[in-house]
């Protein structure tokens, strides 16, 4: 399976390997009182995830947040869907990351930039692996 050498950040979870991803997409939040909805770049990741209660057992998918705007990032899942199978063909090592890059137009909107940052090669930086 391809992309087991690319990483993509989360908001808050670490790092999460991109061939763990099945489904991208972006959702608003509830407002909470005094503060308006957040929009949320999430990557579904292939393991269900649980929770019980004394009203039985829950079981669903497990999301891992990407990006937070404050606006709904129009394009976003399908602008790293394309950088991920871009990088899928080429055989690539690295992290991938996102950043909010303004908001504007006459329908508020964010959008996401993201950014590839290639692995160095360990043998021409003399490394032994090690941190």
């Amino acid at each position: 399976m391809g992309l087991t050498k690319v990483w993509l950040t989360t908001l808050s979870d670490g790092l999460l390997r991109a061939d763990q991803i099945v489904g991208l997409t972006a959702h608003a939040t509830p407002a909470l009182t005094g503060k308006p909805p957040r929009w949320l770049l999430d990557a579904t990741i292939r393991t269900a995830a649980g929770s019980g209660s004394g009203d039985g057992w829950d079981v669903g998918i497990l999301h891992r947040t990407l990006i937070q705007t404050p606006a709904e990032p129009v394009g976003a899942p399908e602008a790293l869907a394309r950088l991920l199978a871009r990088l899928d063909g080429e055989d690539a090592a690295g992290l991938i990351t996102a950043r909010p890059d303004g908001v504007g137009g006459p329908r508020p909107a964010s959008v996401v930039r993201f950014g590839f940052h290639p692995f160095e090669d360990e043998a021409a930086e003399g490394s032994d692996g090690g941190a």
